[in-house]
């Protein structure tokens, strides 16, 4: 039963306002102390064409959330000693190239993985089918899952860490991950309505298609203008393929330290700084600072947002899940239950910003080179301009001027609509995307195919590839 300790003055009121203002089908929330859900809400519709409201009950993808789910796994096979958090994984689970350092090891940890530090680049790769199960899947996520850095030195967060964890696992166990998260943690933790996979379960409840977005008790997809997605298959599904009601989030983000014991502090103590004021440990965000520690993960993607908090300090947690694309209704009611459950929060505390904008230091002048991508180099020119501004050329295409940037981890950063000549980009990824750093003379790192948003068609894939370019 919710009373005021637990439920914000004219919650329903403020909720039904934030669908409005922002656009969004559906969201589901719930406040967890302890073993019991002390407040559980819904509103909006699970399925738009059908009008079918949203209820505490629905199943919501979790998308980035999977990866607590995931990490948690992996902690107890450790604990169990089927895996080695510290040992670096089996030949085969990742590979090296020439930009790691020779003298570092070739392979990272698991536990290197669990907090995003094992050497992989940012990378997604979503496709949309009405089917369960279409096939193979149109981009090999294996050629781009190269290590661009030294295993243990920096943090990137990376879908194809957390893919590599999930193969491990199931090499490990011999267990599917799915058959895992269930076993392992569901049941334990009694988290009835969770599901594994590109769907929520075959054949009940049933496949979301774009005619028939959900089945009864799961939430369809949309886009930012409503349009519905099919259902989504990925190469990463150990990073982004679970689901879930608001209180099954709420129950595992309170009481998952339950299921790993004397491993529970390691758990959530082990975070390395990611900035001034959070850390990323065994697959939560955990804060620092003054104030009461906070650990969370969210999760976005295409017709998903989604995010769970714990302060163990006051014993209680709290997951709003919400089916339509773009954060802003699932942080606006974030703020409004945090906002009353533990004075003085702050969303820094559970946003894992880890780049920062700073003055462009390069000079007016022509940079020359390549990007290196599956199929071969592509000629890219750039052409640094007053106002912060660069000319960019790309193969044959006629040139573009954009803004241009720096940040604390790049010196040159720029989006253009570029799209680059390959076959993987041309799935859906128009735009092209440069972060390159001054480094010896030349500009090195990475050029991105991906898409921004989902305003036209649906959420692209994020294909990074190696880029350098020298003075022209």
């Amino acid at each position: 039963m919710a009373d005021a300790r637990n439920e914000p003055s004219g919650l329903d009121a403020h909720c039904a306002r934030i669908l409005t203002e922002h656009g969004c089908a559906s969201l589901s929330l719930a406040v967890a102390r302890g073993d019991e859900l002390v407040l559980t809400r819904a509103y909006g519709f699970a399925d738009t064409a059908a009008r079918r409201p949203a209820t505490p009950e629905t199943v919501y993808g979790l998308a980035s959330v999977t990866k607590a789910f995931t990490a948690t796994a992996v902690q107890l096979a450790a604990f169990d000693g089927s895996l080695d958090l510290d040992v670096p994984v089996p030949a085969g689970f990742a590979q090296g190239d020439a930009d790691t350092d020779a003298e570092a090891p070739a392979l990272p940890t698991a536990r290197q993985l669990l907090r995003h530090r094992g050497g992989f680049p940012t990378y997604y790769d979503f496709h949309y089918d009405a089917r369960r199960d279409p096939g193979p899947l149109p981009i090999e996520c294996d050629r781009y899952r190269a290590l661009r850095r030294r295993p243990g030195a920096e943090f990137e967060y990376s879908n194809l860490g957390y893919r590599e964890l999930g193969r491990l696992l199931e090499t490990a166990t011999g267990r599917s991950l799915g058959d895992l998260l269930h076993e392992r943690i569901a049941e334990p933790l009694g988290l009835t309505g969770f599901r594994f996979g590109p769907t929520p379960g075959s054949p009940a409840p049933g496949s979301p298609t774009p005619d028939r977005p959900a089945a009864d008790g799961v939430a369809g997809r949309y886009t930012v203008d409503g349009r519905a997605y099919g259902s989504c298959h990925t190469n990463h599904p150990a990073a982004t393929a679970a689901w879930a009601t608001a209180g099954d989030v709420a129950l595992f983000a309170r009481n998952a330290s339950s299921l790993l014991g004397s491993a529970a502090a390691d758990a959530h103590d082990d975070a390395l700084p990611i900035n001034d004021r959070l850390g990323y440990g065994l697959g939560r965000v955990v804060s620092h600072g003054p104030g009461p520690v906070v650990h969370s993960h969210g999760g976005g993607m295409g017709g998903v947002a989604a995010m769970m908090v714990d302060v163990p300090e006051h014993e209680l947690s709290v997951a709003v899940l919400t089916n339509s694309t773009g954060k802003a209704a699932r942080d606006a009611v974030l703020d409004l239950l945090m906002a009353h459950l533990v004075p003085g929060f702050d969303r820094e505390l559970v946003s894992p910003v880890t780049e920062f904008e700073r003055p462009m230091a390069l000079a007016e002048g022509a940079w020359a080179g390549a990007i290196d991508t599956v199929e071969g180099s592509v000629a890219l020119s750039a052409t640094m301009t007053a106002g912060q501004q660069v000319r960019l050329r790309l193969g044959d295409l006629p040139p573009v001027t954009v803004p241009a940037t720096a940040t604390n981890r790049c010196d040159l950063r720029a989006v253009a609509p570029l799209q680059l000549p390959t076959v993987d980009a041309r799935l859906n990824s128009p735009s092209l995307g440069l972060e390159l750093q001054l480094c010896d003379g030349d500009l090195t790192g990475r050029a991105v195919a991906y898409k921004n948003g989902d305003r036209e068609g649906h959420l692209g894939s994020f294909l990074p590839h190696a880029c350098t370019l020298g003075p022209a």
